[in-house]
């Protein structure tokens, strides 16, 4: 089986038809989302209405909690917040829909997806964690591999059981350990902050047990555009150049 994991779209649909346009001739049996569908980007109702589309079961992300919980909401920093505020007047009832039934964790394909970090937290951000917290998150869930986002850079730890490695996931093909267990970070398909503009994602091979690292082009001009003309604060913009 060919897994697609997508995370991070913020709102950016020339991203996400992208990514999707990639996914349909890269021979994908399924796609997860791991959340933040929705802020930063100008389209927050297309990109929900594109995940709902193509059936894409979704975990929740920190900015589609932040729509829920206003007191979570008001911890963004300034930039995020009034972001926030802007998408929020954006959606509709369907997307509103969308955002209350989604939960924070999902387990499928005998491996685990969360937005921050296992086993269920869409806050928590993986650089966050030391060896001992990492430690402590493996002994709460029991799945090898678990997909996460939030951090819009592509990761992976790796642990034996006795020693955990941090690593970058490089483009193209790794390989994994069946012996070990995995916490892999899919990117960012609408605003990745890693250096590289292309919209990321994923893809986990079950035959043969790899992951590809996936850059994908797409129109950034028309985003950074459609983001000044609807208000967003221009640091939302500049992130995708």
């Amino acid at each position: 089986m060919r897994l697609a994991v997508i995370s991070d779209i913020h709102g950016n649909t020339e991203a996400f038809g992208a990514v999707l346009a990639d996914i349909e001739i890269s021979g994908v049996d399924a796609m997860v989302c791991l959340g933040d569908v929705i802020g930063y980007g100008p389209e927050p109702n297309e990109t929900i209405s594109m995940v709902c589309a193509n059936n894409i079961p979704t975990v929740m992300g920190n900015h589609e909690l932040g729509i829920i919980n206003r007191e979570y909401l008001s911890r963004f920093n300034p930039a995020a917040y009034r972001s926030m505020l802007i998408t929020i007047d954006m959606l509709n009832d369907e997307s509103m829909h969308f955002v209350n039934k989604l939960e924070t964790s999902l387990v499928s394909y005998s491996s685990r997806f969360v937005h921050g970090f296992p086993p269920e937290s869409p806050t928590i951000y993986m650089i966050e964690l030391d060896t001992k917290g990492i430690q402590d998150a493996y002994a709460k869930y029991e799945e090898r591999i678990c997909f996460i986002g939030h951090t819009h850079s592509l990761r992976i730890i790796e642990s034996d059981g006795n020693s955990i490695e941090h690593g970058i996931l490089q483009r193209g093909k790794t390989e994994l350990c069946a012996d070990n267990r995995y916490i892999i970070n899919a990117g960012s398909v609408g605003q990745p902050r890693d250096g590289d503009n292309h919209a990321k994602y994923i893809i986990w091979d079950t035959s043969n047990d790899s992951i590809e690292a996936k850059y994908i082009s797409y129109d950034i001009d028309s985003v950074v555009n459609k983001i000044m003309k609807a208000g967003f604060p221009e640091i939302n913009a500049r992130r995708l150049l």
